[in-house]
């Protein structure tokens, strides 16, 4: 097949992650693979990593003549590439191919939500969805919902696909484990507790800050230590050092900035915690956790109810639940076991082999 995947998105996060990883693995089970994107920006350099044929594209402009050159120019290449498939992973643009396909471009029009923020159910935008889109790809049951509630999309053209994770890249390393604890300075009576992530405020540092002091200062867990596996972002670095200075936790918090070796560092955690305040529908971070064997709790937010059972999951912002679920999963083995298990049973359905065929089952149903 040929396909065009639309991720004018400027930051790599979850949703370009999304597009450019299932990009890669179209590639490389042998379609050609057009990646449209945002030119300057995050994710079409990442795209450009990863060996994808990517192509700049202004959807994202409000500006009437900048949208009409792209028009321009996505006609030329719906003329050049014949695409079979278009997927849109962000709703700027999606208007112009829907108009692209009432001018008559024969292509199957997919719009992949893989965003927190529910869509506009207002009259164009449930026609758009319901009758212009041939399917609506969703990445966690919480979004299906709405677009089967709220959108009235109808329920043979809503797909729930989760996104998987490369098991190949991200699995329990204990050569690393040893070196990245030598590292930190960890010894082997510590527990490290990981939070893997941009620094943002929807991530929740601040929180998983707060509850590691009072499990430390208060109830005297000397032995816990936070990794932040992360780098600044909307929350500078500087901003996250002053809170480990405020809740005295300058012994006890690592901060790693950037990392090539993040399946290492995860390794080297005993326990992974998502304590996003909202977001999370496609939660990336969290599969990586889970595929390198860490047993993870998490906020109930998002896909996580899709990944984690119900014991695992704390209200997001609650950091006394969150200080008490942490100390349970510390001290109680048998619990930590649990969580493995059903850790297992989810991840035996995400891997990258199925994100591909779930998502290649769609496609190739339009050719059908």
């Amino acid at each position: 097949m040929v396909v065009f995947q639309v991720v004018n998105v400027r930051w790599f996060n979850a949703t370009a992650w999304y597009a450019l990883y299932l990009s890669r693995l179209l590639k490389e089970a042998g379609h050609t693979v057009v990646v449209l994107t945002q030119g300057g920006t995050e994710s079409h350099r990442k795209a450009l990593e990863w060996g994808l044929d990517a192509r700049p594209v202004d959807l994202n402009s409000a500006n009437p003549l900048r949208l009409s050159a792209a028009l321009v120019r996505l006609m030329r290449l719906l003329r050049t590439e014949k695409p079979q498939v278009v997927n849109c992973h962000r709703g700027e643009g999606f208007f112009l191919w829907g108009l692209l396909k009432a001018l008559g471009f024969a292509f199957h029009l997919v719009r992949t939500r893989g965003d927190q923020r529910p869509p506009r159910a207002d009259a164009l935008n449930r026609w758009l969805h319901a009758h212009v889109a041939d399917a609506v790809v969703v990445t966690n049951s919480r979004m299906a919902r709405h677009f089967l509630t709220a959108m009235r999309t109808p329920e043979d053209k809503v797909w729930l696909i989760h996104g998987g994770v490369d098991r190949q890249r991200f699995r329990f390393d204990p050569a690393g484990r040893e070196r990245v604890r030598a590292e930190f300075g960890y010894g082997p009576r510590e527990t490290v507790l990981v939070l893997a992530g941009r620094f943002d405020r929807v991530k929740g540092q601040r929180e998983t800050l707060q509850a590691v002091a009072d499990l430390i200062h208060k109830q005297g867990y000397r032995k816990l230590r936070l990794m932040l596996l992360g780098f600044g972002s909307a929350t500078g670095q500087d901003e996250i050092e002053g809170w480990v200075r405020e809740l005295k936790l300058e012994r006890f918090v690592r901060i790693t900035g950037r990392r090539k070796d993040v399946a290492a560092c995860l390794s080297a955690a005993d326990l992974g915690i998502v304590s996003s305040l909202w977001s999370e529908t496609i939660a990336r971070a969290a599969l990586e956790i889970m595929a390198a064997e860490r047993p993870l709790i998490s906020t109930d937010v998002g896909v996580m109810p899709d990944l984690l059972p119900a014991q695992a999951l704390f209200p997001p912002g609650d950091v006394h639940a969150m200080s008490r679920l942490i100390l349970r999963t510390m001290d109680e083995p048998d619990f930590r076991q649990e969580l493995l298990r059903a850790q297992d049973l989810t991840l035996s359905q995400l891997s990258g082999h199925d994100f591909l065929q779930r998502t290649l089952t769609l496609y190739e149903g339009f050719l059908d």
